[in-house]
């Protein structure tokens, strides 16, 4: 035990009276400088009785720091019995304010695992802090300025669970988060909206039918615009990779060609300017060699450009032109497919008055994985939404 005399004021209001060190940790001992405050600000005249209370502060260099603090309990002439006002120490709270701004600048940077392992506090307190940082500092939206929205899903944990998120369109502030992807899921944001719900212009989203017929229900004004993104991906899950399976087995007695188009799949998936010259060759060869994925091909990039039709009408006549020669080919899965869209038309052609598409909305979903997989998943779900919230608080107007 020796006696410790610090040239700053640590502790407003206390000063050490003597400390216990060992190979990696101080234990300070505090005493009152002054007179007890009570938080109603007035100076109490008598202490009704004093606990000692135990308390972590930041490390001073490589020792932790622990503090013995003498909290007073005081007769106030307004109040009554009331807890002294320590400025550095909140009430109840065992770890300093000091500390606690420390754990809250690095759980912006850093997961609660490690935040923990550095500071040397349980997982669960550095959670219970981040917690109420981000309860704090998420903004509510401000409805009002709500005009278009996008719509996604993405997955929650492993075995099929879903979780949706709802952003504004214009300035990507993510509004809602919610488990599911059902009507019953996003429902709750459509009562959120309230009485807005007549700003809603338009809603971009994939080919969720659940979706779709809640935003009708809810904003009957909102034109649906169905992303291009998951339009082209299912063509390229049910049209082209079934085609190319179908040339693969007729090519069975050729094993280098029935090779080559079986190595194909990733060229003719791949958007055409994103290629290198290596694969656009691979991918002339493989078109030259095998009609059908030459024509499912040709009919992916024509059907692409349905999004980017100066006007409705154009594209109505885009479309009728596709569907001609969607049936002229005679291919069967490409023919399936078409039918299938047909009913979703109206959310395609819209995309003509509204250019919207949830590109941005994926990019939103490659950053909560990566949120998910630094924390190495989220036991609380309530806690992981905050933050994404936080992590998209849209850009400025």
């Amino acid at each position: 035990m020796s006696q410790l005399t610090l040239p700053v004021e640590l502790w407003e209001g206390f000063t050490p009276s003597h400390v216990e060190q060992s190979h990696d940790a101080l234990i300070i001992q505090l005493v009152p400088t002054r007179r007890p405050i009570c938080p109603c600000g007035l100076v109490a005249q008598h202490i009704h009785d004093t606990n000692l209370r135990t308390v972590t502060d930041r490390a001073l260099f490589e020792h932790a720091v622990t503090l013995r603090v003498p909290v007073r309990r005081l007769v106030c002439s307004q109040c009554g019995i009331r807890t002294e006002h320590i400025t550095w120490l909140s009430p109840f709270s065992r770890l300093t304010e000091r500390l606690i701004r420390l754990v809250e600048s690095l759980l912006k940077v850093l997961p609660v695992k490690h935040v923990a392992s550095l500071v040397g506090l349980h997982w669960h307190t550095i959670k219970t802090l981040d917690k109420r940082r981000l309860n704090r500092e998420v903004v509510e939206p401000d409805w009002s300025q709500v005009r278009r929205l996008v719509m996604d899903e993405f997955a929650l944990f492993k075995g099929h669970r879903y979780a949706t998120v709802i952003a504004d369109a214009d300035t990507h502030q993510v509004l809602w988060l919610a488990e599911g992807r059902s009507r019953a899921a996003i429902r709750p944001f459509f009562e959120r909206l309230g009485q807005q719900w007549h700003r809603i212009e338009a809603v971009a989203m994939d080919m969720n039918t659940a979706f779709d017929l809640e935003v009708q229900e809810h904003c009957p004004n909102a034109r649906v615009i169905y992303d291009l993104f998951h339009v082209v991906a299912k063509y390229g899950r049910e049209v082209i990779d079934r085609v190319r399976v179908d040339c693969a087995n007729e090519l069975r007695g050729d094993k280098p060609a029935r090779r080559h188009v079986k190595r194909g799949r990733w060229v003719l998936l791949k958007n055409h300017e994103n290629m290198n010259d290596r694969e656009r060759s691979y991918l002339d060869e493989l078109l030259a060699a095998n009609h059908s994925l030459m024509v499912v091909y040709l009919l992916k990039e024509e059907l692409k450009a349905l999004w980017y039709c100066r006007d409705e009408e154009s594209a109505i006549k885009r479309w009728q032109l596709w569907w001609q020669q969607v049936h002229e080919s005679g291919l069967k899965p490409l023919i399936q497919f078409a039918q299938k869209l047909k009913p979703y038309l109206s959310g395609i052609t819209a995309s003509a008055l509204y250019p919207l598409h949830t590109c941005r909305l994926e990019g939103m979903n490659n950053k909560i994985k990566l949120i998910k997989r630094m924390a190495y998943g989220y036991r609380d779900t309530e806690y992981f939404f905050l933050k994404i919230k936080a992590a998209f608080p849209g850009d400025l107007r």
